[in-house]
């Protein structure tokens, strides 16, 4: 989308955009305002996503700065707004909205692309739903921290602008310092925003979402013979994608609801994430998430599940006999397996070296990720060991046939088994945020010291360049170690 006019901000004072407001019925949102918090003060600021959105801010630690990254401060002309949405919450359906958090207003890169600029843990709207609208310091540099990890690694997601910490005690177990996440991202349009459309009962609302979605973020799809169906197409691809990219990585969202997956394909809500460590399918962490629904493994099968909701909104505009549009609707979903197996096989040959048109056989990849467990090796130090050539002499796996196998297809590579690594070391990241590391960066930084988590996000801003197995930013969680789990912060 072309912008209106280019975004302009002198100082912490920002021109923004409200299309959302603009070209959407009132039924998708709520004009509203943020909590007056007593003492903003900005414990973290992006200054590189603040440059790549063109946005200046002059002294990003003045008191200025942290109350117009709260909401305290609204831009002239800017009007906030919460944005309503439903979802399937593990499998049963709601009807939510922003609860906990409004859009600031829109800005427009030097790109031409468009942005929202999100605070979350701003204070109640009319879709709070009994919750305080509130949010602690540790969940909000939580999302800082892996959002921009996830960046790092070049996995699509949401970025974080800034946290701003509210002054203001939040209640969950025990009172905690209240902060406000500033989130950057691509839109919040949600698959949950087309549940909420179709449950108003009239599908004009649906085509006035779809038209609205279509014009941000698939402009070359106006004119297509099925908008609706070419969009869902879409969508299903950048889903299959990135879950292939979360997989790769060892990612655990924790909480696949469908109003946490986004149209746009990035990454979003990061609420109870996680990494795995050892392999194991059956990972979660999640301490809502009891049944393992969206453990490891099962992350392609939900997102599937959750595209298929997407799709039944679709159906009234896609085609007027319901038997049709089910037909066409099913066509572009049975797309999803296929295309995310062959971009999660394709990103594990990169992972291993080779070639993605070599035509090494796939039974390959089984047979390790079937040793990986049975051994309960680390992921990510499995991966880059290899990348490093730093398997130890005394490591199983080099008696295994695997690794005499793989060390021969290695050679066969082009360039040979160095280029080859340097493609690897290129592909497996020596570090990520490891969850023990995270959780103790979280509890310095409630208790006032910085320095910890400003040292983790350098690191992690860098993820590629070869560290020791002795580095303290690779070492996994003790074996020996209580189960950790990880909480919504809500």
């Amino acid at each position: 989308m072309q912008p209106d006019r280019p975004p302009q901000a002198s100082g912490p004072t920002w021109q923004l955009e409200a299309t959302y407001t603009r070209q959407l019925p009132e039924l998708f949102y709520e004009h509203t305002s943020a909590a007056k918090f007593p003492a903003p003060k900005t414990v973290i600021f992006n200054a590189a996503v603040a440059d790549s959105l063109g946005l200046h801010v002059d002294d990003p630690g003045s008191g200025a700065a942290a109350r117009l990254l709260c909401g305290q401060d609204i831009p002239p002309g800017c009007k906030p707004f919460a944005q309503a949405y439903a979802g399937h919450q593990f499998g049963g359906f709601t009807m939510l909205g922003d609860g906990r958090a409004l859009v600031l207003g829109e800005v427009v890169d030097p790109r031409g692309k468009r942005f929202d600029l999100q605070l979350k843990g701003s204070g109640r709207t009319r879709y709070s739903r009994g919750g305080d609208g509130l949010a602690a310091l540790g969940p909000m540099l939580r999302e800082y921290v892996m959002s921009e990890a996830l960046a790092a690694l070049g996995v699509p997601t949401t970025r974080s602008l800034a946290v701003v910490a509210t002054g203001a005690a939040v209640y969950r177990d025990r009172p905690l310092p209240g902060a406000v996440l500033c989130r950057v991202a691509a839109s919040h349009l949600r698959v949950g925003t087309f549940q909420y459309a179709i449950a108003s009962g009239d599908t004009a609302n649906v085509q006035a979402l779809l038209d609205y979605a279509i014009k941000r973020h698939a402009p070359e799809l106006a004119d297509a013979a099925s908008p609706p169906l070419e969009f869902l197409g879409k969508v299903v691809s950048k889903q299959a994608n990135l879950v292939a990219d979360w997989m790769a990585i060892g990612f655990i969202h924790g909480v696949m609801n469908t109003d946490n997956v986004s149209i746009a394909g990035e990454t979003i809500d990061y609420g109870p994430c996680a990494m795995m460590e050892a392999y194991d399918p059956a990972t979660v962490f999640s301490s809502i998430d009891s049944q393992g629904r969206y453990a490891y493994a099962n992350q392609p099968e939900i997102m599937l599940w959750n595209l298929c909701r997407l799709a039944e909104t679709l159906l009234p505009l896609i085609d007027d006999d319901a038997e049709r549009a089910i037909e066409k609707t099913t066509e572009r979903l049975q797309a999803f397996e296929p295309e995310y197996e062959a971009a999660w096989r394709t990103r594990m040959r990169r992972k291993l070296g080779l070639e993605a048109t070599t035509g090494q056989p796939d039974q390959w990849i089984d047979e390790m990720l079937g040793w990986l467990q049975s051994q309960r090796r680390d992921w990510t130090n499995f991966f880059r060991d290899l990348s490093d050539d730093a398997v130890d002499s005394g490591d199983p796996l080099l008696g295994t046939s695997w690794y005499s196998a793989w060390q021969q297809a290695l050679a066969t590579q082009p360039g040979g088994p160095s280029t080859a690594r340097d493609r690897m070391r290129a592909t497996n990241p020596s570090v990520i945020p490891r969850n023990t590391i995270v959780e103790s960066v979280l509890d310095a930084a409630n208790d006032g010291d910085l320095g910890p988590l400003e040292t983790l996000l350098q690191v992690l801003s860098d993820p590629w360049t070869a560290r020791p197995r002795s580095d303290p930013y690779r070492q996994p969680r003790p074996a020996n170690a209580p189960a950790y789990q990880t909480f919504c912060g809500t």
